[in-house]
């Protein structure tokens, strides 16, 4: 009976994805017939806008080629003006004119003498000639009404050749009405810019001058031709209303925009063809104002074609679409009952992957060696790790729900409880170092307090991982007792030098009088013993300057990574504690150095105990090796953003007993005794640094960095 009703409901379900499929397929075919008008209309929108950007473009591009033709007219016209009457110097300044503006169209240059009522005219690659001035070029006079020179557009130019020229003339400034003219062919002028226009896959350009003129097409056979007559040659009983309107409302009258037009020719296809237009005007003249008109067309059954390919491929588009969504329809519901079935057998396996999972990182907290516990917001033992349990001698479960002070000293505790209830209030990790005594013995700890948060982000436990770092403290102790025996050392060594001279003197007179004096007599006895006194005085002042004196540097040789990762180890406490961060970036395979890993290790220190005492309030220090580009030497570089030095101490830094640290926190001995166990192994340290300085409304950090450089094995 079950089985029966499953599968009259998969009958139901089937029918229903077969319905919406249909559905889907009739709406989807109304939806296209719809939009099909409405992207015809887009289209061809969108189309012509962008004709019309062609058309401006063109536009400017002969706009600003036109403008350098009148500023090298112009340029030649002044040069012309300091010796009007020198044919070699108009020979040569008119040839460097052609020479920069033959690609530009320009076929001739004419200097016209109106006193004389004669011409010189230059062609390209041709000597001048010297003719009778025509008369047929207008607003000559107007030049003259001019102060300074100034470049009028003498257009159209009488010329009897069926090529369309423009003239652009300048005066010559002087005691004579000379003018210099520039004859441009505007075939060769317009059509590197035309004729690859492309708008479409065969729309292309064309231009009319304020006449109606064609002064550029693709047929030459309408170059100079009105353009109101000039397609009636090709089809006389056609009307071309629509676009003689265009160009006689708009394109005549200095008008920019877009149209639409019939038309019965197009690059060789004939029959009645729709075209797109968009056009704007080009301002070839200010004086007088001149304008073209520039067009940029391409035929409507271009667009078209994209959209019946389009939408045919919409069709089949739509079609696989609907007919892939109903396939895995069908197919879905097919697999969805063997996917419940999968389903379980999936969950009965992740759960024990989770379970072995959960297994596995218990037993890696088990097994470390760290303490390693968790409690609530009042300081109860929520679980404990094995380390843990056994340091305290139990086992985890007897100390779970005790309370920290059950466990701690009162102090400890305490002190416990309060970075609790910080990390409860705060929801932060905090850390902090205690310090345990067990019996006679004493043992620090590290510790780090973290929030355990479920989900929705509330607390509902404390994570405590701790760290036993007796070993570290002590070293950093014994670093600490070798500063001040390195400091005592130089005082020794400052007293011997004292005492050395007078003692000198002492013995030196005490040699004289023995010479003196009688061997047998008690003044002899007492003068041998005050030498005996004083040579052992001596002996002493020589074992202290021998124990201060640095000694030649010994043979050993010294991994520097390895002697930083032992100094990063020791010191790394000290800066989380004073929250600064550390970066390291060390060369791999760096060679090996001259120098005794041990004092290495002091230099090391010293520079990162200094950078520490730098950035009080926190910051970031960073260390790096590398081996220097010739190979000889290895670079250690310690760069940290504290409060750097002062220009007046920089010069004092290896200076022995200067420290700009309060009085009782430096012996001022660390640079310097670093200082000279570098320069005993062949090495050097520099220092360079800014102070931090506040200007104004603005505060600028400070920084030091300290490189040492040390020859490698």
């Amino acid at each position: 009976m079950d089985q029966a009703k499953r599968r009259k409901s998969d009958l139901k379900i089937y029918y229903a994805i077969v319905a919406t499929a249909i559905f889907f397929m009739a709406a989807g075919t109304l939806l296209t017939f719809w939009s099909e008008k409405e992207m015809r209309a887009t289209l061809r929108q969108q189309f012509n806008e962008q004709q019309a950007v062609m058309a401006h473009s063109v536009a400017d591009v002969i706009e600003r080629r036109l403008a350098l033709i009148q500023k090298e007219l112009l340029l030649t016209g002044r040069d012309l003006t300091q010796k009007p009457d020198d044919i070699g110097v108009q020979d040569q300044n008119i040839g460097k004119m052609f020479s920069r503006l033959i690609d530009y169209g320009v076929r001739k240059a004419e200097i016209m003498d109106l006193d004389n009522r004669s011409t010189l005219v230059y062609t390209p690659y041709r000597n001048r000639v010297k003719k009778r001035m025509r008369s047929d070029y207008p607003d000559l006079l107007s030049l003259f009404q001019y102060p300074e020179s100034k470049v009028i557009c003498l257009y159209p130019s009488a010329d009897n050749t069926s090529v369309p020229s423009l003239a652009l003339a300048v005066s010559l400034s002087g005691t004579t009405r000379k003018l210099l003219v520039c004859e441009i062919n505007v075939n060769w002028f317009l059509s590197p810019l035309l004729k690859n226009i492309r708008s479409g896959k065969t729309g292309y350009a064309w231009i009319i001058d304020e006449n109606g003129t064609f002064v550029y097409h693709p047929d030459a056979g309408f170059v100079r031709k009105s353009a109101f007559t000039a397609r009636k040659g090709k089809s006389p009983d056609f009307s071309f209303h629509r676009i003689n309107f265009i160009q006689k409302e708009k394109m005549l009258k200095g008008m920019a925009g877009t149209g639409l037009y019939d038309t019965t020719w197009h690059r060789g296809i004939t029959g009645k063809i729709e075209k797109l237009i968009a056009y704007c005007p080009v301002i070839i003249s200010d004086n007088p104002l001149r304008r073209w008109s520039v067009a940029v067309v391409a035929p409507v059954s271009e667009i078209e074609d994209e959209i019946k390919k389009g939408i045919l491929r919409r069709f089949v588009l739509q079609g696989l679409v609907i007919l892939v969504v109903t396939v895995s329809a069908l197919a879905l519901f097919l697999i969805e009952k063997r996917w419940s079935r999968l389903l379980e057998k999936t969950v009965d396996r992740r759960t024990e992957a989770y379970k072995r999972s959960e297994e596995k990182y218990r037993s890696l907290v088990e097994s470390a060696e760290d303490f390693i516990f968790s409690v609530d917001d009042e300081g109860r033992f929520l679980s404990m790790n094995h380390f843990t349990a056994k340091f305290f001698g139990g086992r985890a479960p007897e100390f779970i729900g005790m309370q920290i002070a059950d466990l701690f000293d009162t102090d400890v505790a305490k002190r416990q409880v309060e970075l609790i209830n910080l990390v409860s209030r705060f929801g932060k990790s905090v850390r902090d170092e205690f310090e345990i005594k067990l019996g006679k013995h004493t043992l620090w700890i590290s510790a780090n307090f973290m929030p355990l948060k479920d989900k929705e982000g509330s607390l509902n436990a404390i994570l405590c991982i701790a760290r036993d770092i007796t070993e570290n403290r002590e070293l950093e102790h014994q670093l600490v007792n070798t500063e001040k025996l390195a400091s005592i050392g130089t005082l020794a060594a400052g007293v011997a030098h004292e005492v050395n001279n007078p003692l000198g003197v002492i013995l030196g007179f005490c040699d004289l009088l023995i010479q003196k004096t009688t061997k047998d007599t008690q003044l002899y006895q007492d003068l041998k013993v005050i030498e005996r006194q004083g040579l052992h005085c001596k002996k002493v002042v020589e074992n202290l300057l021998s124990f201060s004196r640095l000694e030649k540097g010994s043979s050993d040789y010294t991994d520097v990574n390895s002697c930083l990762g032992e100094v990063i180890s020791v010191v790394r406490h000290t800066l989380e504690m004073n929250h600064i961060e550390l970066k390291t970036d060390l060369y791999e395979n760096i060679p090996l150095v001259g120098g005794d890993f041990r004092q290495l290790q002091q230099v090391l220190m010293n520079l990162v105990n200094n950078a520490v005492a730098a950035m009080a309030a926190g910051g970031k220090l960073h260390i790096s090796t590398r081996l220097q580009s010739s190979g000889k030497k290895v670079v250690i570089r310690f760069s940290d953003n504290g409060i750097g030095i002062s220009s007046d101490d920089m010069d004092h830094i290896f200076e022995p007993f200067f420290t700009t640290k309060p009085e009782g926190e430096g012996t001022g001995l660390g640079l310097f005794v670093s200082y000279g166990i570098i320069t005993k192994y062949g090495g050097s340290i520099e220092c360079k640094s800014q102070p931090a300085m506040t200007d104004g409304q603005v505060h600028k950090p400070g920084w030091t960095t300290f490189t040492v450089r040390l020859p490698v094995k």
